[in-house]
């Protein structure tokens, strides 16, 4: 038998992807931070692991919506750097 495959949707581009190619954004407590390990704990969201979906996220503030709450720009230029550090 097949093993299934979870899937997830990008809150950027709104494409269903397999889990392993999104990146998991997390809110844990005030905390709001990429997990590459995607086994945090706290409220995740998937985003597409290209440069495109990223600049969405932050253009869009999308992630204010997700997680009803204000997040700062300065968390959306920590969450782009650290996306942009790990594409070396």
């Amino acid at each position: 038998m097949e093993k299934k495959i979870p899937m997830r949707t990008c809150i950027a581009c709104r494409a269903e992807k397999p889990k392993r190619e999104l990146i998991r954004v997390v809110k844990f407590g005030e905390e709001i931070k990429l997990d590459l390990t995607g086994k945090a704990n706290g409220r995740g969201a998937y985003v597409c692991n290209d440069k495109e979906c990223i600049e969405k996220l932050k253009k869009g503030k999308l992630l204010n919506r997700t997680f009803s709450c204000q997040v700062s720009d300065q968390t959306y230029d920590l969450i782009t750097e650290e996306f942009l550090g790990q594409q070396k």
